[in-house]
């Protein structure tokens, strides 16, 4: 069965709740986080999307992201989705949160209260294959080189809020 999503207003405050994928046709405002892992040597944990992903595919993100399902606090739902799609835990931190909009692929549209988590782990997640399609420790020079010469080969939340992470770090 389809999951639901928290819809907020511009303050985070929880108006209501809307199937995740009609949120995403419809350009609703809703309720997302956004995990950075780091490890010792302060490298990132990128993940892959999988190609069957319902939107950006394919692309390179941040370590995990979604939503929180109605009744679930952003913090629960990021402990259970990181281990649902990379296979472990960690300690969180919520660093910051923004408010993005953007077209994406399949006419769907993100729009969303993002809150942005960061923790640290220094093994080797296995990941849900139907979520990731690969993974990379980086460090973020060569990941800032890559961002700048592949655009098109990462996620637009990634862009939009990456640099922002590496001064909480």
């Amino acid at each position: 069965m389809p999951s639901k999503i928290i819809l907020v207003d511009r303050k985070d405050r929880e108006i209501g709740s809307e199937f995740k994928l009609k949120a995403h046709k419809e350009g609703k405002l809703h309720r997302a986080f956004s995990i950075f892992v780091f490890n010792s040597k302060g490298q990132l944990l990128l993940q892959k999307r999988s190609p069957k992903k319902y939107h950006s595919g394919g692309l390179w993100t941040n370590t995990c992201c979604s939503h929180p399902k109605v009744g679930e606090t952003v913090l629960e739902a990021a402990h259970r989705r990181l281990k649902e799609e990379m296979g472990f835990d960690c300690k969180l931190s919520e660093v910051f949160s923004f408010i993005y909009k953007a077209k994406l692929d399949k006419n769907l549209t993100e729009y969303e209260f993002d809150h942005v988590l960061v923790g640290k782990f220094n093994g080797n997640p296995t990941v849900n294959k139907n979520e990731v399609a690969g993974i990379k420790w980086i460090d973020l020079k060569s990941l800032a080189k890559d961002i700048k010469s592949y655009p098109q080969a990462y996620t637009f939340w990634f862009k939009k809020c990456y640099n922002k992470i590496l001064t909480k770090v």
